[in-house]
């Protein structure tokens, strides 16, 4: 399996995305981080250069909700390290309200981050690898996926779920082609977005997720459940359990 040395990561300047970007340069890889918070990305890029020399790391400011914007920073990055080896579709919104409460506005911006922009992602990073004919995209889904959930979650598991159908659609695509498709369904890694959200038994802390989805990404699987354990069994009962008991345990 070729080792994909430059690396795209959108939504870096915090969360999952900065997690990654921290191990990935730890295996000396090289990054391309964008992000809306340019601040933090440039923090990020002091530090992860400062920590290993010889390790390339280049930050743009990035709203993936403007489109546009989205394929102007996928190939400026293309242009200026020659060639991007794997893109990692990370940015993403958790807002969410029960339907029909009043709040279509949070629901939308849900909508549109988490599967439009998505898609715009996806559109730039496959522009280049089927350009190229070599590649390898990662999309970060979740295990709300899995399932409709009820309250909060009903648009944002409808979003990882839409994303996650587009992403197996991708590599129904470009099979006989070089190019690899991973779908990662994360479980409960802590954090600045879950960090509202009541802790479980089940949460593990930002680094160690970060390792593990690395340790995913690296093998370059069709889906992935991270951690594997106990997720692959979370995820068989969502997808099997009645509905009733998927909404008492939401």
């Amino acid at each position: 399996m070729p080792k994909r040395q430059t690396i795209l990561i959108t939504g870096a300047s915090s969360g999952l995305g900065e997690g990654m970007a921290r191990e990935f340069a730890a295996q000396r890889r090289h990054l391309a981080l964008c992000a809306r918070r340019t601040d933090r990305l440039l923090a990020l890029k002091a530090e992860l250069e400062g920590q290993h020399p010889g390790v390339r790391v280049s930050v743009r400011a990035l709203d993936v909700n403007d489109h546009a914007q989205v394929f102007e920073v996928f190939r400026a990055f293309k242009d200026e390290f020659g060639q991007l080896d794997r893109v990692i579709v990370n940015a993403g919104l958790g807002k969410g309200q029960p339907i029909g409460k009043g709040r279509f506005d949070a629901n939308l911006q849900t909508a549109q981050t988490n599967f439009i922009a998505a898609l715009a992602q996806c559109e730039a990073a496959m522009e280049i690898f089927r350009a190229q004919n070599s590649g390898h995209l990662v999309g970060i889904s979740s295990m709300s996926a899995m399932r409709g959930l009820p309250r909060n979650l009903s648009t944002y598991a409808a979003t990882k779920a839409g994303f996650a159908a587009l992403l197996e659609g991708i590599r129904a695509d470009v099979l006989r082609l070089p190019i690899k498709l991973t779908t990662i369904f994360p479980g409960y890694i802590e954090t600045e977005l879950s960090g509202k959200a009541a802790k479980t038994p089940l949460m593990v802390d930002t680094a160690s997720g970060c390792r593990a989805l690395v340790a995913a990404i690296e093998r370059e699987p069709a889906t992935a459940c991270v951690p594997a354990w106990p997720w692959v069994l979370v995820g068989w009962f969502m997808r099997h359990a009645p509905l009733a008991w998927v909404a008492r345990t939401s």
